[in-house]
């Protein structure tokens, strides 16, 4: 019998979406009656996990609840940065499938010891514990390139995933392997977005497949 999965979503709203889509496409099934029940909160209004992290955390532990309460059994949640409150969300009492460990593993699993990770300061910070953890060296941007990463996660967020953010996303990756990352982390939702594994010259691991193919172990 399968669970039904309870997302937490709208950070940003299309990065959830584009998580929804690849639950479906990763579920095996002949019909209808064989996908996963998805009962989904997309919250665009919860507060920006950077700048205001415990005013997050209040809002996604409400969040965790009314999931719950509504038939989830399994939580996830396709936003890096957001799992420094995971804590909050755990506080439902249902099993939550952390991001940041999941896409670890992934990473780690070819052997890989420099790994690259574009993500947020706060995602940043998580994958940096995690990896460091295993013993394995993080690759970060540097000077400038932090904040053009944060214009491509914002342009993403107004609905810009034109050319330019495009281009500035793969040569901020590109930045990454020339720095000596031998395995590159989409460790915020919005690059995948943006950047396609065939543009990376080393294995790039989207975090929110990782996140999506869990779920779909964890459902079924």
């Amino acid at each position: 019998m399968t669970k039904t999965l309870g997302v937490l979503g709208g950070m940003g709203p299309a990065a959830t979406v584009a998580f929804l889509a690849r639950v479906q496409a990763l579920t095996p099934a002949e019909g209808d009656q064989d996908h996963i029940r998805i009962i989904a909160d997309i919250n665009p209004q919860v507060p920006d996990r950077n700048r205001a992290p415990d005013a997050a955390e209040a809002v996604l532990a409400g969040m965790a609840l009314r999931l719950r309460d509504a038939g989830a059994r399994v939580l996830a949640m396709p936003c890096n940065t957001a799992h420094a409150q995971a804590a909050g969300i755990r506080k439902a009492g249902l099993p939550f499938i952390d991001m940041i460990a999941e896409t670890t593993a992934a990473a780690t699993a070819g052997g890989a010891r420099k790994i690259g990770v574009l993500a947020t300061p706060g995602g940043e910070a998580l994958y940096t514990r995690a990896l460091q953890a295993t013993g394995v060296k993080i690759v970060r941007l540097g000077g400038a390139d932090r904040e053009a990463f944060m214009g491509c996660v914002y342009a993403v967020k107004r609905g810009d995933v034109g050319e330019g953010p495009r281009a500035e996303m793969k040569r901020l990756a590109a930045a990454l392997v020339t720095a000596g990352a031998e395995v590159v982390i989409a460790g915020c939702t919005e690059v995948p977005l943006l950047l396609s594994v065939h543009e990376v010259t080393v294995p790039l691991i989207d975090s929110a497949e990782v996140l999506a193919a869990a779920c779909v172990k964890a459902c079924l």
